[in-house]
């Protein structure tokens, strides 16, 4: 295993984090498994983008950095925004 150890004490970990917040709120509401959900900004104070969404909401082509909240908006047209 020691050669695969860094050869001048760094190391460049990677970690992709894509889903956590939405994996993060369905702990906190079980209710929401396996639902469409969605983690957005708030549409009033700002533009209202997609920072994460889960699995089951990326099935209805919804993504990250997507608009939300305003009519006819990429992420709403996807998927029935009372899903989001």
């Amino acid at each position: 295993m020691k050669q695969w150890y860094p050869k001048k004490g760094r190391v460049i970990f990677h970690v992709d984090m894509n889903s956590f917040y939405a994996s993060v709120e369905m702990v906190y509401q079980p209710s929401l498994k396996g639902q469409p959900l969605a983690i957005a900004g708030n549409p009033e104070e700002r533009k209202g983008i997609i920072v994460t969404s889960s699995y089951e909401a990326r099935a209805y082509g919804v993504k990250t950095t997507m608009q939300y909240g305003k009519r006819n908006s990429d992420a709403s047209s996807r998927c029935d925004a009372s899903k989001l």
